[in-house]
């Protein structure tokens, strides 16, 4: 059995319209969420870029059950006690509903605080700290800490009673490799089926525990042509691979580079179809391929007419399942 949530995109919805669609999709029979955490949109089109933080005790609190997480890139933009105090206080607040997956970021959104935007290796190690500061900030620990990030005497006052689970985020089987020796589970985004299973069994032959996770783009609309054009307008600015993806650091210069990107080449990364068989049949593939929790992204701006029909016609079709409480013992 599979968990099947839904992808709250904050670089193309508005935040109170955001807030509907994740209380709508709970309702339609998706049983967890999750959202993303930018600065700015990957392109002008996209249009929006609201607070995560801030939407996520909204979401908690105006839904029922579904536990959601938030892929998170400390160290630069945030300062790891912050991450660990906003973690902490969701957590205590809505204990077993709340999860961060913890990635080494992109020049997008990390740029703004005027920094240099330091070499992909020098990222993993300054995650990997920022990591070992917020579990200790967890556990009750007062840190002092002197590296690629400094931390002075901080404490957490308010902690949950049961630690939340911190997620690896990887793209590649290397990334997946090293998130083994620290993350609580493990997240990554579609592409090829080998693709994802050199990621899997990276992570997993390294002794890497938890639940696998996977982000899904789709586009799905009643015809053909609507749902390719809408595909293309709102993700050509996605297809582009590690490091572009990584150090491309404006929304005007991901849309120069995608100025020429075809509708053929944004069906590699996003699953396109009118056809809702198609899509139930895509996502049991990837729960064929091992992962426990497929997260549905449909990339269109409006996310109703998404959520009735794969809430009526292809969840069904699915064997969907609650997730297990999202605490770092359960993911164990």
């Amino acid at each position: 059995m599979t968990v099947y949530g839904f992808h709250a995109s904050h670089e193309q919805v508005p935040p109170a319209d955001l807030l509907q669609a994740v209380v709508h999709a709970e309702q339609a029979g998706f049983t967890a969420a999750m959202c993303s955490d930018h600065f700015s949109p990957w392109s002008a089109r996209q249009g929006e870029s609201g607070f995560a933080w801030s939407w996520l005790g909204a979401a908690l609190q105006a839904t029922d059950r579904v536990p959601f997480g938030v892929v998170n890139a400390p160290g630069q933009r945030y300062h790891p006690a912050i991450v660990a105090q906003a973690v902490g206080s969701l957590a205590s607040m809505y204990p077993g509903r709340f999860w961060a997956a913890l990635g080494s970021g992109e020049a997008s959104n990390e740029h703004i605080t005027g920094g240099g935007w330091p070499r992909k290796d020098v990222r993993n190690a300054r995650l990997r700290e920022c990591v070992d500061v917020i579990r200790a900030l967890l556990r009750g620990e007062e840190v002092s800490h002197d590296g690629l990030v400094t931390v002075d005497r901080a404490r957490l006052w308010t902690r949950p009673e049961t630690v939340p689970p911190l997620v690896g985020a990887a793209c590649s089987e290397a990334t997946a490799a090293w998130c083994a020796e620290w993350a609580d589970g493990l997240i990554t985004v579609n592409a090829p089926r080998e693709t994802l299973l050199g990621i899997a069994d990276a992570y997993r032959s390294a002794g890497g525990r938890g639940p696998l996770t996977l982000q899904v783009h789709l586009s799905w609309a009643p015809g053909e042509e609507e749902a390719a054009a809408l595909a293309h307008d709102q993700w050509r600015t996605n297809v582009h691979a590690p490091p572009a993806s990584w150090d491309l650091d404006t929304p005007d210069l991901f849309d120069t580079v995608s100025e020429h990107v075809t509708v053929e080449q944004v069906a590699r990364t996003v699953n396109i179809s009118s056809d809702l068989s198609r899509h139930a049949a895509w996502l049991q593939e990837y729960a064929d391929l091992g992962f426990d929790a497929v997260m549905l992204h449909h990339v269109g701006r409006e996310q109703r007419a998404f959520l009735d029909a794969f809430g009526a016609k292809v969840l069904p079709q699915l064997d969907v399942t609650r997730p297990q409480p999202a605490t770092a013992e359960a993911y164990r």
